[in-house]
């Protein structure tokens, strides 16, 4: 039995939940990051022998930073590497923007998605979900969790 959709009602995202992750993320970043913020650094943290998170600092100014976090996995790279519209699948990247005054980490930018809006007409051309940004916080969230609890870190700097 489907359900009828109500046209009125609209999401409406939940600002004190999506502040308070994107604080949590904030922390969880400085964090890996481990408070020596350089363009061009790049972190990487090993999960496991096929996966790996790395973690480049594109942009350091007095109240802000950008960060690009990219998934790397080696699972099928062998058979794909000729496609590289699979091999991006396996390669997720986000870009960061750190606020330091307001002390909240918050995804800018994830897999294409250029500039991630608060809220999306549902359904729309690209398909997003309405509550597109507060999901993909949370899915750098679990990437942070992961790479803080499982993650074994090396860090490479670039002169």
């Amino acid at each position: 039995m489907a359900i009828p959709l109500n046209k009125t009602s609209q999401y409406r995202p939940n600002l004190s939940n999506l502040m308070s992750l994107c604080d949590v993320n904030y922390m969880m970043l400085l964090r890996l990051l481990a408070d020596k913020e350089k363009v061009g650094e790049k972190r990487s943290f090993f999960i496991s022998d096929f996966l790996t998170y790395s973690l480049e600092v594109n942009e350091v100014t007095r109240y802000t930073s950008l960060v690009t976090m990219t998934q790397d996995s080696s699972i099928g790279r062998e058979k794909l590497s000729n496609n590289s519209l699979f091999t991006d699948y396996l390669r997720p990247t986000m870009v960061i923007r750190l606020y330091h005054d307001a002390r909240m980490a918050e995804v800018i930018s994830n897999q294409g998605i250029k500039q991630v809006k608060p809220r999306y007409d549902y359904p729309n051309q690209a398909m997003h979900l309405p509550d597109e940004k507060q999901q993909i916080n949370v899915f750098l969230n679990e990437w942070l969790q992961l790479s803080l609890q499982l993650g074994q870190s090396r860090l490479l700097t670039i002169d």
